[in-house]
């Protein structure tokens, strides 16, 4: 079960130094700073990094042939749980094992009690739909499919951009791996101008572009002072 209460925020080094004049970061509870400078990848579990891509997950569908012996031949679906049911063998493990590998477990399961001298080939003929999610200031936020990993610059995009109030500076990546919730924060314009790498995203993650309430309040003071014919001088009270 993923403890709620465990948090643990991920900070690049070059945005350490712009938050040394605002609030402390990882202060509020159940959150502390992570002694990490980019957010762990997930595992097979959650998601394979690109290097594992090929492996089965759950709700793939996969076609597996039994060369020669035609009523074995069949598109399968991987469980939830991460197995199949096949004809005279009973569950198989798929989830984490390449088609390859599945087609070595069947070809072992079958040999000599069933099939002489099995040759098995498995395929991919359908992945599971993995979304990742994007609020905030964002033009189109919602849940958007991703068949493979993509940097957050691109995440940005497909969200239709950052909204005029959007803040560039507090862009949030929560993702939860295991048992334990990351929560990466990353500054865009450091990201653009090469000061640090595009982070990757990946199905599950949650993006939130934060608010910039310097931006909104502007807007709101031209509003007022839009319909006005004469000039308007305002007094803002600052906290000491």
């Amino acid at each position: 079960m993923l403890n709620l209460t465990k948090f643990a925020a991920v900070l690049g080094l070059p945005l350490l130094a712009a938050c040394a004049s605002t609030a402390p970061v990882g202060g509020a509870p159940g959150v502390s700073v992570a002694e990490m400078s980019s957010l762990p990848v997930p595992g097979v579990g959650d998601f394979m990094p690109d290097a594992q891509y090929n492996v089965l997950r759950p709700l793939d569908v996969v076609q597996v042939e039994v060369f020669g012996v035609p009523e074995l031949t069949r598109d399968v679906q991987i469980g939830a749980t991460g197995s199949i049911d096949f004809p005279l063998i009973g569950t198989v493990p798929a989830m984490g094992r390449t088609p390859e590998e599945l087609s070595l477990e069947i070809e072992n399961r079958l040999r000599g009690t069933y099939v002489l001298d099995p040759d098995v080939t498995t395929r991919i003929t359908e992945r599971s739909q993995q979304l990742f999610t994007i609020g905030g200031e964002i033009s189109s936020p919602g849940r958007y499919p991703i068949a493979t990993p993509i940097s957050l610059m691109e995440a940005v995009a497909i969200g239709g951009g950052m909204d005029d109030y959007a803040s560039r500076d507090e862009v949030l990546v929560f993702r939860t791996v295991g048992d334990e919730r990351y929560i990466g924060v990353y500054n865009i314009q450091g990201i653009q101008r090469g000061n640090y790498a595009d982070p990757t995203i990946y199905p599950s993650d949650i993006v939130i572009v934060g608010d910039s309430p310097g931006r909104r309040r502007l807007d709101q003071i031209l509003a007022i002072t839009s319909a006005l014919t004469t000039p308007l001088v305002l007094l803002e009270r600052v906290a000491r």
